[in-house]
């Protein structure tokens, strides 16, 4: 794996490498989902997939085969996408709900949950005089959200999370946008549920080209996983030094996209 970060090159200025890259092999694409196939916004449930966009997964999902990877609980992006025949990683990738229904859940995560529900409950209750402040339970995950907390309250807000944190060691805090993750601290990421279901879609053998789609700092480990034999794409206004090879700008580019590989099928 490569871990260096470069900026990425325009996905739209490099259409001809990207058709003769693909042609080498199957392409099987993977996609998050805020940020990606939704703008972000306020609050997560105000993450609402569009009848257009979700019209577009499904017209991919019937020429490749499509994988969700999120940071959001599985059932809850599923239930958002709701698109069947598809893989749903959630969590980061700690649960995998196959096409067919079967889920997979790492066996560590799944023996640290109770701790997650604890230090769950106990930041919802330290954050709630915090004005904005938002502690969502994900599972096998806790997402502490900070875009509505005002800039002079944001100190107070991570020094909260930072205590809480320090109670548990067998958890871990990343960042996202505008968010706090809290983790297992356990080797298994986006990176990771994506070599997993590559695994799976590929047992068949044959050269692969697989895509991954996505705008935040938790799509990095995915997008070095990638490099070789596929490639990333960021979505990102201005560009970022990234592992992903390309970069598009919003949600809207992420659509455009999409057409790319259904027209490229036609």
């Amino acid at each position: 794996m490569n871990n260096t970060a470069a900026l990425p090159v325009s996905f739209f200025d490099n259409v001809d490498a990207i058709r003769k890259k693909c042609a080498s092999g199957e392409i099987i694409i993977f996609l998050d989902y805020d940020g990606t196939l939704t703008p972000i916004v306020a609050t997560p449930d105000l993450a609402v997939l569009s009848d257009e966009m979700r019209g577009v997964v499904r017209t991919l999902a019937e020429r490749y085969k499509v994988s969700i990877v999120s940071g959001r609980a599985t059932d809850d992006v599923k239930g958002k996408v709701a698109i069947d025949g598809l893989f749903y990683a959630g969590s980061h990738g700690f649960e995998i709900v196959a096409p067919d229904g079967a889920v997979t859940i790492n066996d560590e995560a799944k023996k640290i949950r109770p701790i997650i529900d604890e230090a769950h409950a106990k930041l919802q209750e330290k954050l709630a005089p915090i004005k904005g402040a938002l502690a969502e339970h994900v599972k096998y995950t806790i997402s502490a959200h900070y875009r509505l907390v005002a800039d002079n309250d944001f100190p107070g807000f991570e020094k909260i999370v930072d205590e809480v944190l320090g109670g548990y060691p067998m958890l871990r805090k990343s960042h996202g946008k505008k968010v706090f993750e809290l983790k297992p601290k356990i080797d298994w990421h986006k990176g990771k549920a994506v070599q997993w279901i590559l695994k799976v879609l590929s047992a068949g053998g044959g050269a692969i080209v697989p895509v991954y789609i996505g705008d935040d700092t938790t799509d990095e480990d995915a997008f070095a996983v990638l490099q070789e034999p596929g490639f990333g794409i960021l979505v990102a206004d201005p560009p970022r030094p990234s592992k992903a090879r390309y970069v598009i700008k919003n949600t809207d580019e992420v659509k455009k996209v999409l057409q790319f590989f259904i027209d490229a099928k036609e």
